[in-house]
């Protein structure tokens, strides 16, 4: 991961010198689901908001480091244990994201372009709360608790962009590099999640 980081650094700085720079706020909707690796263990999706900023250099071809702040997450749901009803966990993960995407602009037109674009995500876990409820709190020891959670989660992603005038519309699907769990354990096999997100952002052009 530390060469993935060093290349990143190193694609800003190179972008930077280009004649073409942007930057501005943004806002927008995201779906997140940790995806979980046993069957009898099912999981939701969980809708939120984000806040952020981006900033891009180049024309045709150009570069977009952003930082934004959301919350991810998923509910865990477990089978039930005979007239008891299912344990679920909501989980929420406070995130500081920094996506770095490599953009090409298909169609360059005066008022408006579309570009496609991919790269390389890191997230920050800030906070994990985990809300557990339901079945029979005995077992709730046995599930996994907020420090089995990853600090850093990468992930990778792709999309496709609009800009109307000094409006920046990305829609952008991104997937799970690494395991979010630590390790956990669960009925003695070791469990694997990891974060998925679709996210769609309206970002203002003050620059």
């Amino acid at each position: 991961m530390k060469k993935i980081v060093i290349t990143l650094i190193a694609i800003v700085i190179t972008a930077a010198s280009y004649a073409q720079f942007h930057v501005g706020p943004q806002i927008g909707y995201t779906g997140s689901n940790l995806s979980i690796d046993k069957d009898s263990i099912s999981n939701s999706l969980k809708s939120n908001f984000l806040v952020g900023a981006f900033f891009r250099f180049g024309k045709k071809i150009y570069v977009q480091p952003e930082i934004n702040w959301l919350t991810q997450g998923s509910v865990f749901k477990y089978p039930s244990l005979g007239n008891l009803s299912p344990i679920k966990q909501n989980i929420k993960l406070n995130t500081i994201q920094v996506p770095v995407n490599i953009g090409w602009r298909i169609i360059n037109l005066k008022v408006v372009n579309i570009r496609l674009f991919g790269g390389v995500v890191a997230n920050f876990n800030t906070k994990t709360t985990i809300t557990t409820t339901g079945g029979d709190a005995n077992y709730y020891d046995a599930l996994p608790q907020e420090d089995d959670f990853s600090g850093i989660v990468w992930q990778w992603d792709a999309g496709l962009g609009v800009d109307v005038l000094m409006f920046a519309i990305d829609v952008k699907y991104m997937g799970g590099l690494n395991n979010i769990l630590k390790d956990f354990n669960y009925e003695g096999r070791s469990l694997s999640s990891k974060s998925n997100l679709f996210m769609v952002t309206v970002g203002w052009k003050i620059l």
